[in-house]
Parts: structure tokens; sequence; C-alpha cells
């Protein structure tokens, strides 16, 4: 009788697949580019929350703590980037979407707050963030759609 030949978990498709998407990422996260945008979002980020004292509105409460709760947010999501690029940057829209609200968001929250200042702060980090947050999460989508990169084209073998 012949033993049953056991493939080892090493072998393993869903393994082999997992470490092959683990290595895009790497290199991926590693490259200078990536590296910058994930800087300078983190920094468009603090900016965002910090603007109300910066530039001077912070007697403007409604904007000044839309500013800092969404700035802080977006900081968090793109700053997340760098750890744990698989998983992350395929939300990288809801990022783009707080960079939307960012430049609404004088003319949107209660108050009068849409003067000048709040206007030009807003919309050009908000449109900073905005193509921040596009670039990012044009790379997942190159990544998703990359045959054997993790893709829907990577299991199709099976």
């Amino acid at each position: 009788m012949t033993e049953p030949t056991h493939a080892t978990m090493e072998s393993h498709p869903d393994i082999l697949a997992m470490r092959e998407r683990h290595t895009w990422a790497e290199q991926a996260a590693t490259t200078p580019v990536v590296q910058a945008v994930e800087a300078i979002s983190l920094i468009t980020g603090l900016y965002l929350a910090a603007s109300p004292w910066i530039v001077g509105f912070n007697g403007m409460t409604t904007l000044a703590v839309t500013n800092l709760i969404t700035g802080v947010a977006y900081a968090v999501l793109m700053g997340g980037f760098g750890h744990a690029y698989e998983r992350t940057h395929g939300m990288a829209w809801a990022a783009a979407l707080l960079g939307v609200w960012a430049i609404v968001a004088p003319w949107v929250v209660s108050g009068s707050v849409a003067t000048m200042r709040t206007i030009i702060s807003n919309v050009i980090v908000g449109a900073v963030a905005l193509v921040l947050a596009l670039f990012a999460s044009s790379k997942a989508r190159a990544k998703a759609s990359t045959p054997g990169r993790g893709g829907s084209s990577a299991r199709a073998g099976r």
C-alpha cells in the first residue's frame, strides 16, 4: 500500500498568493514616491486639523471643529498606509471624500464661516488631500487589476 502524499503548508496556493501580495505591497510601500505621498498626506491632515489656529479662524467654532475632526481622520487614514499597505490602500477613496469635504465645508457647515481666509485655506488643503488620496487609490486599483497580484484573476485558475 502506498502512503498518500501530503502537500506542505508552504506550497498551498493561498499561502503562495498571500506571500506574493505581501511582497508586492512591501515593494510598493518602500518606493520613494509612495513614501513621499504618505509623508505629505500626514502633513496635509495635520495642517487641516490645525488650520483654524494657523490661519486664524478659530472663532468660527463649527468650521474649527469640522477641520479638526476631518484633519485628524485624514492623517490617521493616510498615515496607516505605510504599515498595512495591502489592506488600507483599497480604502483610499474614503480619504478622497474627506478631501472633497474639506473643500465644501466652508459653505456647508452652519454659521457664516465662508470668509476669504477659510475658503482659500480649505480649498487648497482639500485639493491637495484629494489629489494625494486619488494617487493612493490609483495604486490600489493598479494592484487589484494586475493578474496574479490579488485581483480576481488570481483565483480564476482554481
